[in-house]
């Protein structure tokens, strides 16, 4: 599900109740980790963390006209999701984290390539998150993304 709103702030006033406190934990612990350089912005229709164009001006390889995302955040349907291209694109850091995660957490991880899919609220790993959003900076997401992702 995505938004039309213009302002992270929107897009939570806009989510139901038993979301908007979720999703504005999951904002601050982005924002209170993420390393300098990453720029939050609503990006198909998601708060996002993305390298800004004054960093990259290439942009997104898709769709240059979009600066380089790196994390998203989003209330869907069943769940609450946040996608990392990190994990994604860096093993190790995918391998990292699937290991970390029952040590927080004792249900099953239920992630994809780049999507960790949250189904109950309550159980959210903040800490862990807030840890996993403090490994990768500007440079090394650039370079990762220029010799793994966009040559694909």
């Amino acid at each position: 599900m995505t938004s039309d709103a213009a302002t992270p702030e929107e897009y939570i006033m806009n989510l139901p109740e038993d979301r908007k406190s979720a999703i504005s934990s999951l904002r601050k612990t982005i924002l209170a980790n993420l390393p300098e350089g990453f720029e939050e912005v609503m990006n198909y229709g998601m708060i996002g963390y993305v390298v800004p164009h004054s960093i990259y001006p290439d942009g997104y390889h898709c769709t240059p006209e979009l600066p380089l995302p790196f994390i998203s955040i989003a209330s869907q349907k069943n769940f609450i999701a946040l996608y990392h291209m990190g994990i994604y694109a860096e093993k190790s850091l995918h391998d990292w984290f699937v290991s970390e995660y029952p040590k927080h957490v004792k249900t099953k991880l239920d992630m994809g390539k780049s999507c960790i899919r949250f189904k109950r609220i309550e159980q959210i790993p903040y800490d862990l998150l807030g840890e996993l959003c403090s490994k990768m900076t500007v440079d090394e997401w650039i370079e990762l993304y220029e010799s793994n992702v966009k040559s694909r």
